[in-house]
């Protein structure tokens, strides 16, 4: 077992010493960002034609990185979901386009959907990186690549749904058909857009289901790129509809609506909540929700401590913190915990952060005014509760919604900033002694999205994966997600699974035919 485990350690290394050199390999293998970008479509999406608006109001959209107006986009009301439904419903009828389509050809559109991302890379990657600071190194290096293997995986899917044959006593044959929910409503975070579209859209679509897709109003502009590239590849009028705007109204109304058969979404906790008791008011809608996190990060002693500090660095500081899976709880075992905080401070210190169009740069802005100042609010809080800050802590620059990447140590658990999910660049880290110990610590807490652990001992790793309450447990890594593994959350991180088969079973409904025959042959 022991030299298994080292084994394990010396491979893990080499897949971290190409981690940590993704993004130079990256900034020298991609093709340049369009830094002029412009966005093309900023209205609503309906029966594959774009429509104004039903009473004319629109929001401004700002590029994070100069607080400058991008441009106004439509706001939807309650009116244009309507319009927006009811050609979903229109599309999904019996005797549809949609509906005789053959699962093959169903591949065949949701494969060419990926073409066309594929082909129009540069532009939506640009159009991303301008509407949410994101570094464009990684929306093209990580979101579009894996949002482009997600089309194509579920496009393999389409003409592999499929029912049983059950042997049930009696004169009987009986079988299941995996049928599409219908008319299914799919809100998006901003902090992934064109990813949590992926993760979304394309289960959805393989399994037959007609769509009303909501982007979040901080950032529309690649969703509703995408819809017209869902109008080129081919899907008939009413299959995929957007309706930009805000929670409140525009999103209301969609989960409210009592013609949709099913809502996904991404976001807070507390909106989550808010649509559960909404479904439970109306029609009582098939329901997804990947919800906030607060994950532990646990590093043993026995850990490549290197490597260790590399990718916890990643974990918590990767998309400027604003990543439902962060790494926010960093467990580190007490013997080496004074040279993993002075690693973590140097790696934060040495973070690029600057213009995301920059293909150097690591760490852009967070979305928004708003954002930026819960951050700020947070690092407060923190040091006045006794944390100490040992860097960042502030404002980078003069102009964007920039904060320093920011690292606390002899942080405690009943410390606001241990409990509640920041969604900023923020690490805090914790002191722990035993196994025991740090298992029901890494625990206490309501979310359950993510963990990971690090260390050279199988044995420790697999005690340690059984015990804690999360839907992913990464070992020696953070963040590998692909399009064949399942995504989700424990507790209140979460109702259902993404990604992978199981990402089917919330598009599907199954149902069950009995038929009398007139003898029953084994």
């Amino acid at each position: 077992m022991l030299l298994f485990a080292k084994k394990l350690g010396t491979a893990s290394s080499g897949l971290q010493k190409a981690y940590s050199y993704a993004t130079a390999a990256a900034a020298t293998a991609l093709p340049h960002p369009l830094t002029n970008v412009k966005p093309r479509y900023t209205t609503v999406f309906i029966n594959n034609e774009w429509h104004k608006g039903c009473d004319g109001n629109t929001l401004p959209i700002i590029n994070p990185a100069t607080e400058e107006k991008i441009g106004d986009v439509v706001l939807g009301n309650k009116a244009d979901v309507d319009k927006a439904v009811a050609a979903a419903r229109a599309a999904f009828k019996m005797g549809s386009a949609w509906r005789r389509i053959d699962a093959s050809s169903r591949g065949t559109l949701v494969n060419r959907l990926a073409d066309l991302m594929e082909r129009d890379k540069v532009y939506l990657t640009s159009l991303e990186t301008l509407n949410a600071g994101k570094p464009y190194t990684q929306v093209c290096s990580f979101d579009m690549t894996l949002s482009i293997k997600i089309l194509r995986y579920y496009a393999g899917w389409c003409d592999k749904i499929h029912g049983k044959t059950i042997p049930i006593d009696g004169d009987y044959l009986c079988v299941t058909r995996r049928e599409p929910v219908g008319v299914c409503g799919l809100i998006i975070p901003w902090n992934f857009p064109i990813l949590m579209l992926a993760f979304k859209l394309a289960p959805a679509l393989a399994a037959g289901n007609t769509i009303v897709l909501k982007p979040s109003e901080k950032t529309p502009l690649t969703a509703l790129y995408i819809a017209q590239l869902c109008a080129e590849a081919g899907f008939p009028a009413g299959v995929v509809n957007v309706v930009p705007g805000d929670g409140e109204t525009t999103g209301a109304a969609l989960v409210a609506h009592s013609d949709v058969n099913k809502i996904t979404f991404t976001g807070s906790t507390e909106v989550g909540h808010l649509i559960q008791k909404s479904l439970g008011e109306s029609n009582l809608k098939r329901l997804t929700l990947e919800l906030g996190g607060k994950s532990p990060n646990i590093v043993l002693a026995d850990a490549d401590l290197e490597k260790a500090v590399d990718v916890s660095h990643q974990a918590l500081f990767f998309n400027m913190g604003q990543c439902c899976t962060a790494g926010s709880r960093t467990f580190v075992q007490s013997k080496i915990y004074d040279e993993f905080v002075e690693r973590s401070i140097e790696k934060a210190n040495s973070r690029i952060i600057g213009d995301p169009f920059d293909l150097t740069t690591e760490h852009g802005p967070q979305i928004d005014d708003i954002q930026y100042k819960q951050v700020l609010r947070y690092i407060d809080i923190g040091k006045s509760e006794g944390a100490k800050m040992v860097t960042g802590g502030g404002r980078y620059g003069k102009k964007g919604f920039y904060i320093q990447p920011t690292v606390f140590k002899d942080v405690q658990d009943d410390m606001t900033i241990a409990k509640e999910e920041i969604f900023g660049p923020v690490m805090q880290i914790l002191k722990f002694d035993t196994m025991e110990e740090v298992c029901e610590r890494a625990n206490k807490t309501q979310y359950g999205l993510a963990a990971s652990i690090f260390t050279k001992d199988i044995d420790k790793a697999l005690t340690l994966v059984k015990n804690i309450q999360s839907g992913t447990v990464w070992v020696n890594c953070y963040n590998v997600l692909d399009a064949a593994a399942p995504f989700g959350g424990y507790k209140m991180s979460g109702l259902g699974r993404e990604l992978g088969e199981s990402g089917l079973d919330a598009y599907t409904e199954s149902k069950t035919v009995t038929i009398n025959i007139s003898e029953n042959n084994s």
